[in-house]
């Protein structure tokens, strides 16, 4: 796991205006930076960047959050990846802790694959542009196809040359080891003697989530019975095929802006797209999809647009695979191309906009679509009718969540509908499966536990675990956040994060801090607010230790609540604290970073103030029980202390007291 000195490091770089920067034009002002938010579409900006606070936040889509959380968001980066982006990005050496050296030689050689597939990508690219070959035959090809140069430099297509070791020659000269070579199936071995893998083909690197060349494809341009049509790499430390999706760099955004990915077989049909201004589109690389394919479009949506080529003699296979698709809960429809087009072809022939009507116009749902090609198959046949109807009672039941109960139970009014069986007997059934689906989850966990079996996540901390998990899945903070009873407690908590250290009187070297820890009541036990409870502690233990913590060590914090508190607080507009003020309490409040000392003082007086009337409440309610006249006696001598202590509060008396 990274290291908290790494870490603390990390944190006291970053520039939120500079991280946000990268990623939407930001205009200055006043104070703070003005965008289009790049959460949602918008013609007028309504996303700003507030440096002094370290925050963004939009005021059309309500997105807000912190550097990391804005790259977690935007890049749909987990929470380590974010900090290593951004480590890379200040030149900040990542330090793990409790690695082992097998974990941190496996690092090293992920870090070297990384570095070899770079300086292939530059090579092909080079050799494309600037050589006569290139451009004779690699260059030609992509034309012929219909690519422009812009769109061959986006997607960094290159081309190897028609020699036996020009590409290997080149890469040992530079030092790079041998062996790595061959790992990532550039170099290969034949008659001891090494050579380059993909000569005379054309080169299509593929690229992670983050930009990084994983591999490559190469495709073959002279028809040769003896060679693949493609050449891909081998998988290795750093490409696992079956994790990986063509495009999706590309294409993330446009994804999670339109709530859509479209599903296609090949690079080719995906550049295409691109180029035609479709980028919400990713590639199989002609696979069937994985789970892990599968979750990494759920990261960006739950719908799902498969387009199908119109003569794949593989697409009932293809549905058969889709159930997992049902399974992660992503809403599944299918299109096909007509005859003997793909979607590279089709979308040259009748142009951007004509392909997305026809995309609207011809979506199929997934469900539907199997039972319909499925009837065909099964023809008069019962055995494979009453096949049919299990398969497709399994596939219901693998619409389980329970968001997801109306749309489960129209499934089977429609499909007992079409297949002309009654409808309770498929809820039977599909219950029947659910039941099954169950004890088997039941059945492997009691394994895993009999084994112990480690987490996934092992290597990281429970701090980071939870956070990256709560950052992962859109967790936040409850609504109660916004409960009016508890504008008081942030208040105190903002006050806290922005002057804790400002001085609170010129006489004396006494902060903000000294004096809201030194009057007589414990702050952390007057707040209802379990989070602010727990910001209020620890800052105060940091306090106690002469080691006075500034926003960013909250505003980064491991717990996940307690950043998205930060946030919300640090967003927060200075406002009244309550319209009941100046009516309830006669105390005049005044707001912002030239009047922090009023704030603290009317703050800290409002959160007293309602202690003491709590106890009034209380006292008197214990007064009316009692029967006891020396209790009574009692009673109202602490009404009277009360009452009196309520008056010197209100008119502002005894709150600049040091004890």
């Amino acid at each position: 796991m990274i290291s908290q000195q790494t870490i603390q490091q990390i944190l006291a770089r970053i520039d939120i205006v500079e991280i946000v920067g990268n990623f939407v034009k930001l205009k200055k002002r006043g104070a703070n930076y003005l965008g289009l938010c790049p959460f949602h579409n918008e013609k007028s900006p309504s996303f700003t960047v507030t440096p002094s606070k370290e925050i963004y936040k939009c005021f059309g889509c309500g997105a807000s959050g912190n550097a990391i959380k804005f790259l977690m968001e935007h890049e749909k980066y987990s929470y380590v990846e974010a900090l290593r982006w951004l480590a890379q990005r200040y030149d900040v050496t990542v330090e793990e802790t409790e690695v082992s050296a097998e974990v941190k030689q496996q690092q090293q050689l992920a870090d070297s694959l990384y570095i070899i597939n770079n300086f292939a990508r530059e090579y092909f690219s080079n050799t494309l542009f600037n050589t006569e070959e290139g451009q004779n035959v690699g260059l030609s090809y992509f034309e012929e196809r219909g690519f422009t140069q812009e769109t061959i430099r986006k997607f960094q297509l290159g081309y190897s040359l028609n020699a036996w070791d020009a590409f290997t020659k080149a890469a040992l000269a530079k030092g790079y080891n041998l062996e790595y070579l061959q790992k990532t199936g550039l170099v290969t071995i034949r008659n001891e003697q090494p050579g380059d893998n993909y000569r005379g083909r054309v080169v299509f690197p593929i690229h992670n989530q983050s930009g990084k060349v994983l591999g490559f494809g190469a495709r073959i341009l002279v028809k040769n019975d003896r060679a693949p049509k493609y050449v891909n790499s081998p998988e290795n430390e750093i490409y696992v095929k079956n994790r990986v999706l063509y495009g999706t760099y590309f294409a993330r955004h446009a994804i999670d802006k339109l709530n859509e990915c479209l599903l296609v077989e090949g690079y080719t049909d995906v550049i295409s797209l691109h180029q035609a201004g479709i980028e919400n589109v990713v590639a199989s690389s002609g696979t069937s999809l994985t789970q892990h394919q599968l979750r990494l479009i759920k990261k960006y949506t739950n719908n799902l647009t498969i387009l199908f080529d119109g003569d794949n003699a593989g697409v009932k296979a293809a549905l058969r695979g889709l159930d997992m698709a049902i399974e992660e809960g992503l809403n599944v429809k299918l299109v096909l191309i007509p005859d003997k087009e793909d979607p590279d072809s089709y979308v040259q022939k009748i142009g951007a906009e004509a392909f997305r009507q026809f995309i609207a116009d011809n979506k199929q749902d997934f469900i539907l679509f199997k039972l319909q090609i499925s009837m065909q198959d099964a023809g008069n046949d019962t055995t494979k009718k009453s096949q049919l109807v299990n398969e497709i009672a399994e596939t219901i039941a693998k619409i389980d969540k329970t968001e997801d109960f109306t749309r489960q139970q129209d499934y089977i009014r429609q499909c007992s509908q079409v297949l002309k069986i009654d409808e309770q007997g498929l809820i039977n059934l599909v219950n029947k499966f659910i039941r099954e689906k169950l004890q088997k989850k039941e059945q492997q966990f009691s394994r895993d536990q009999e084994k112990n079996a480690p987490s996934q996540d092992d290597d990281l901390s429970p701090e980071a675990i939870a956070a990256m998990e709560a950052m992962e899945n859109g967790g936040g903070v409850s609504d109660n956040f916004f409960n009016p009873d508890e504008r008081q407690e942030r208040e105190l908590v903002k006050i806290l994060l922005r002057f804790g250290d400002k001085p609170f009187s010129e006489e004396d070297q006494n902060t903000v801090a000294d004096y809201i820890f030194r009057l007589p009541y414990d702050f952390e036990s007057l707040a209802d607010n379990e989070i602010v409870k727990r910001i209020l502690r620890e800052y105060k233990q940091m306090y106690d230790e002469d080691n006075l913590p500034d926003k960013k060590w909250f505003l980064y914090h491991s717990d996940h609540d307690v950043t998205a508190m930060v946030v919300q607080i640090m967003e927060d507009k200075e406002a009244e604290l309550s319209p009941k003020w100046k009516e309830e309490f006669e105390i005049d409040t005044v707001y912002g970073d030239n009047a922090y000392l009023k704030d603290t003082i009317s703050t800290t007086n409002y959160l007293m103030l309602r202690k003491i009337r709590k106890m009034i409440i209380e006292n008197q309610q214990e007064l009316e029980k009692s029967t006891d006249f020396e209790a009574q006696i009692n009673c109202m001598k602490m009404h009277k202390h009360l009452k009196q202590l309520e008056n010197e509060l209100t008119n502002g008396l005894g709150t600049v007291i040091f004890r």
